[in-house]
């Protein structure tokens, strides 16, 4: 089927008559490390109760989510993992009509349909916040991804509009290196006296430090940046970037085993909320 991935588990367990033992995945995308660091976990953990993986991209897109959800079923998973808790309806009533087991991650809502396995995305950003502002930043850029597709990011925007001071700007753009790096050049051009870049992904976070660093902005200096997801390189840039952790390897691990016991036992899996971290690097200082 195209866009899928398979993933072959490298333990076997013998298979019933009837069963796949495959589950499926929906992920936005697979070129940001962010979902390969959280699916190589997953698939890892999956491999140990001899079930495989089935992975498919939905580049954000809802109708498209419904569709790729359709071909894992037809493929016959016996389990299928989501981002987020925002789906189509077309969506809720394919898997609602199989049956099918689902947990959402990278979200905590208990209240949900699904079970979710995750973070609190409200509490990351504000994490984010704090640490700037107890450095003494007032005037902050927040660059953001998408909201209308994303809504681990809406929760995040959405709290930093609650809990930010008055002088906070937010600038949505495409979650992309290139446009990262133009969006913070047009803040130091525009002269909006912004003392900190506050970016909901590291991707955003990385391509903005490179867009400040190409025209002479010295980070920190001249320019705090904080990002969120704590991914390999913000660790190996100059200057690091200061960072929220999210427990993607754990999200990964607790999520196979929790579909797992669902397939095998039939118990929906209690809602599991991740805990997230400040790393602080030298890509901040005080104003």
């Amino acid at each position: 089927v195209d866009a899928l991935r398979f993933v072959p588990s490298p333990s076997a367990r013998a298979i019933n008559s009837g069963r796949t033992n495959m589950v499926g995945a929906l992920v936005p995308a697979l070129d940001h490390a962010i979902f390969a660091r959280y699916l190589n976990a997953l698939e890892e953990e999956l491999a140990e109760f001899g079930l495989s993986l089935v992975v498919a991209t939905t580049g954000g897109d809802a109708d498209l989510e419904a569709k790729r959800a359709e071909d894992l079923m037809n493929l016959g998973i016996e389990g299928l993992i989501v981002s987020g808790i925002t789906h189509s309806a077309a969506f809720e009533q394919s898997v609602h009509r199989r049956a099918l087991p689902v947990i959402a991650t990278s979200y905590t809502a208990p209240d949900h349909a699904s079970p979710t396995i995750g973070y609190d995305n409200a509490a990351i950003a504000e994490i984010a916040l704090r640490h700037l502002v107890d450095l003494g930043h007032r005037k902050i850029a927040v660059l953001h991804g998408p909201l209308d597709t994303n809504d681990r990011t809406l929760a995040r925007v959405d709290a930093l509009r609650a809990a930010a001071p008055a002088d906070v700007v937010f600038l949505e753009r495409e979650l992309l290196y290139e446009v990262a790096a133009d969006c913070a050049q047009d803040v130091v051009r525009q002269n909006l006296g912004v003392t900190a870049l506050l970016c909901t992904s590291d991707v955003l976070a990385l391509g903005a430090l490179f867009g400040l660093q190409s025209i002479g902005v010295d980070v920190p200096a001249s320019m705090s940046v904080i990002g969120m997801e704590d991914l390999p390189a913000s660790q190996t840039t100059s200057p690091a970037v200061t960072s929220v952790s999210l427990p993607l390897d754990d999200m990964g691990r607790k999520t196979a085993r929790a579909l797992h016991h669902w397939i095998e036992q039939g118990q929906r899996p209690a809602p599991v909320k991740l805990p997230s971290q400040l790393v602080v690097r030298n890509s901040t200082r005080p104003v």
